[in-house]
């Protein structure tokens, strides 16, 4: 997370500094069992998961998003989660070609990417 807020190689064009300031700006809650503290915009938590999303929604008039697929999937446990979001992002050098995508009936979306040859071959 800090990374977007402290790597000036990120910003390396027009989107990811667009991103990198959203980002930087959200205000953030991390749940860890590990960590002592974080820095940049961003605190551990210090309730259960229900109530810092409660506090977090209660904080605020925009959504509240929660990131990574643990967190997230707990969180759907508890019903938490209203609307669910994915992405990802793949690495321009390797990968770039979106050439198939599928949505099957068990809510499944498969996605196909080409490589993109040149310098790597």
């Amino acid at each position: 997370m800090l990374v977007w807020e402290t790597d000036p190689s990120l910003r390396d064009n027009e989107d990811t500094d667009a991103f990198a300031d959203v980002w930087s700006a959200l205000p953030k809650v991390v749940f860890s069992r590990t960590l002592d503290g974080v820095q940049g915009n961003a605190r551990l938590a210090e309730a259960p998961l229900a109530e810092e999303v409660a506090a977090a929604l209660d904080a605020t008039d925009k959504d509240v998003e929660i990131g990574g697929a643990g967190l997230a999937a707990a969180a759907i446990e508890l019903g938490l989660v209203d609307e669910l979001r994915m992405s990802c992002r793949l690495s321009s050098k390797t990968f770039g070609d979106l050439v198939e995508t599928r949505t099957f009936g068990s809510r499944v979306i498969y996605e196909r990417y080409r490589r993109i040859r040149g310098d790597m071959d």
